[in-house]
C-alpha cells in the first residue's frame, strides 16, 4: 500500500442521509432564511420544486423599525401573492423570527465603525443563520439556507463557512449554495418587479445606512 493520500473533492452542498436512499417521492423540509421579499423571490422559484419551504423572516440587523416593516410586509406581499397564483409550484409557509435589534447592537459591539462586508458582517451573518439552524432543529425541518448569497454585495465564502459550523453544531443539513449564480440576482430583480415589492437601498443596519 503505497503511503498517498486519498482526497476526496468538497462536496459543494451538504445533505441529509436521511433522503439519500428513500426512492419515494417526498419533498424534504426546508427553513428558509431570508432577508427581504426581493431577495427570497428567484430562491424560491429555484428551490420550491424539491422542497417543502417554509420561509424564516429574522432580521435583528434591520435597527429602524419602520425599515423593518417595510421589509417584513414585502415578503408576507409575495408569499400571498405567489400562493395565490394559479402557476405556484407549492405553497410557502411563514415564520416570522423576533424582532430584536438591541441584541445585533451588542453582538458587533466594537465592529460598529468597520468596513462593509468585514468582521461585523461576519458577526451578523453567523447570528442570523444560527437562529435559524436552532429554529430548524426545534420545528423537526430536514434543511436550512438563506437568500443572502443573492445579494453580489454579500460575501459567499463567509455565509458559506458560517452555514457549515453551524451546520455541524446543530445536526441539521444545510444547503450550501450561491443564489447569485445562473443570474439568480437578475432573477429577482424582475420577479421583484412583477410583484411590485418594495426594494431596500441598503443592508440594514445604522452602521450600513451610513456608509452609504
Amino acid at each position: 500500500m503505497s503511503g498517498e493520500q486519498i482526497t476526496e473533492s468538497p462536496k459543494s452542498e451538504y445533505s441529509s442521509p436521511k433522503f439519500e436512499y428513500n426512492t419515494e417521492i417526498v419533498k424534504p423540509s426546508l427553513l428558509l432564511h431570508s432577508c427581504c421579499g426581493p431577495c427570497s423571490t428567484s430562491v424560491i422559484e429555484e428551490m420550491i420544486p424539491s422542497y417543502d419551504i417554509t420561509v424564516y423572516f429574522y432580521n435583528p440587523n434591520i435597527t429602524d423599525r419602520a425599515e423593518y416593516e417595510k421589509r417584513l410586509e414585502s415578503q408576507k406581499k409575495f408569499i400571498d401573492d405567489y400562493n395565490g397564483s394559479s402557476n405556484r409550484k407549492g405553497t410557502i409557509a411563514f415564520i416570522e423570527g423576533a424582532y430584536e435589534p438591541e441584541l445585533f447592537i451588542d453582538e458587533v459591539k466594537g465592529f460598529e465603525s468597520g468596513p462593509e462586508g468585514g468582521a461585523r458582517c461576519r458577526k451578523c451573518f453567523y447570528m442570523r443563520l444560527e437562529k435559524t439552524a436552532a429554529a430548524a432543529s426545534m420545528g423537526g425541518y430536514d434543511f436550512f439556507t438563506t437568500t443572502l448569497t443573492v445579494s453580489p454585495h454579500k460575501n459567499y465564502r463567509l455565509i458559506s463557512e458560517a452555514g457549515r459550523e453551524i451546520c455541524a453544531r446543530y445536526r441539521i443539513g444545510f444547503i450550501d449554495r450561491d443564489y447569485k449564480k445562473n443570474n439568480g440576482y437578475l432573477r429577482s430583480l424582475e420577479l421583484s418587479k412583477r410583484y411590485s415589492l418594495y426594494r431596500q437601498s441598503y443592508c440594514g443596519c445604522a452602521f450600513s445606512k451610513a456608509e452609504k
